[in-house]
């Protein structure tokens, strides 16, 4: 793999926002730093990344850049939307993993690690600036990440638990335990993608086995299953991206990703539409630059060899 050190230009830093105006910009946005100007015509609607890379999380912020990361080695490649253009621009290393992703209006970028690790790497610089060790034991999956008020929350598939990061460099995890209606299934993938609620004031995970969407209470942990219209569940829910009341859910080995409109209270997901493409192979999650969807495609049916080849592409929204 041909690895350029050099860095686009990032944004500069912003002031963090205090916890009531993130829960208000999630609320509205359904993502920090949602892009809302067009992508030009020209712009690629796919393009590639290196060999072997072993992609799944894709993050875009406030500027044309898709942070992708790779279960690898943990490294993160960095592509141009409007040129298709990329670099790997964090290394990663040898027994690190980088699957969810999410930027923060800072430049932060935060890495949900799979084996227990939770890392926040520094986009202006490439450089790592914190690692949170979320649990010690054996048998955890954190799998995805998502920014709500202070912190963002990460999912583990293996444990009926969600971990909080606080936003920034420094600061104490808070663990929040599943409770309600969320069931727990051995040996598979439950727990996934995650966003916050339209209100602001709650989460929402989608559990890929046996493919239920649950809203969780911030301060108690309880979960309520939300009752699908128009869908018998979303199996194989992969990663999640919330649009105001619109909730695009990824299923992966489906080749799909189904279009939910939420209630106010997210009580309530009533299928819209689905969205597939021929160039879908195994898309895993989603990020929104203006009118465009890009997704991952992890190729898991594929061998994940050095040189296996990957990509990502666009659709529209």
């Amino acid at each position: 793999m041909t690895r350029d050190h050099r860095n686009h230009p990032c944004p500069s830093r912003r002031t963090v926002l205090g916890g009531a105006t993130l829960a208000a910009l999630a609320a509205a946005t359904g993502t920090a730093g949602a892009a809302t100007a067009a992508p030009g015509a020209a712009w690629p609607t796919e393009f590639p990344l290196p060999d072997g890379f072993l992609p799944e999380g894709i993050a875009i912020g406030r500027q044309p850049y898709a942070y992708m990361g790779s279960r690898a080695n943990g490294a993160v490649y960095r592509t141009d939307l409007r040129t298709g253009r990329g670099e790997v621009f964090y290394e990663g290393a040898t027994g690190t993993v980088a699957v969810g992703l999410k930027l923060d209006d800072d430049g932060l970028l935060y890495i949900a690690g799979n084996t227990g690790v939770a890392r926040v790497l520094d986009t202006r610089s490439g450089r790592l600036v914190a690692t949170h060790q979320l649990t010690r034991a054996a048998g955890h999956f954190i799998n995805d990440v998502t920014l709500l008020g202070d912190r963002a929350w990460f999912t583990d598939s293996w444990d009926s638990v969600l971990h909080g990061v606080p936003r920034g460099r420094k600061g104490t995890v808070r663990t929040l335990p599943l409770g309600g209606d969320w069931v727990r299934t051995p040996d598979v993938i439950n727990a996934n993608g995650i966003v916050g609620t339209p209100d602001g004031r709650g989460l929402i995970v989608v559990s890929s086995t046996p493919g239920k969407l649950y809203r969780v209470r911030l301060k108690t942990g309880y979960a309520t299953e939300i009752a699908l219209v128009g869908a018998d569940g979303v199996a194989n829910g992969d990663g999640l991206l919330r649009i105001g009341r619109t909730l695009y859910v990824v299923q992966n080995r489906l080749n799909l990703v189904s279009v939910f409109h939420l209630d106010a209270e997210a009580r309530t997901a009533t299928l819209r539409r689905t969205i597939t493409d021929p160039r879908f192979d195994i898309p895993t999650t989603a990020a929104r630059w203006g009118d465009r969807l890009y997704l991952i495609n992890a190729r898991f049916s594929s061998p994940q060899e050095p040189g296996t080849t990957f990509s990502a592409v666009a659709v529209p929204l």
